[in-house]
């Protein structure tokens, strides 16, 4: 039984990880996919952290897990002026043009 938990927290570990970096990386957005994958993710980590008596780390999970669901609710609602024009919604992350393309500045060169 003790290695149906380490399997259920490495799973959570691939599932939360699997989405950030393909999210990141610009994969995939960040949308029902990723929503879904850190709810997973957390559900595993949380049952791994009781297990282990981790209990800060089962703590921050079910944050985790309530936070995803809550932006799976929405998403299911049609909340947001993004969901209601039929458009999946968009993160946009510093530094970032809304264009989806990166500027690439280069300090002057001396002459």
């Amino acid at each position: 039984m003790e290695l149906l938990w380490e399997i259920a927290g490495w799973a959570g570990a691939v599932a939360i990880l699997s989405a950030y970096l393909a999210v990141s990386m610009g994969w995939l957005k960040a949308g029902k996919g990723f929503q879904i994958a850190n709810l997973l993710g957390s559900c595993a980590f949380i049952v791994n952290g009781a297990f282990h008596e981790a209990w800060p780390s089962v703590v921050t999970n079910i944050a985790w897990f309530l936070i995803s669901a809550v932006a799976l609710f929405r998403m299911r609602s049609g909340d947001g002026a993004a969901a209601t024009a039929g458009e999946a919604p968009q993160a946009q992350f510093p530094g970032v043009p809304e264009t989806g393309q990166m500027a690439i500045i280069e300090a002057p060169r001396a002459a």
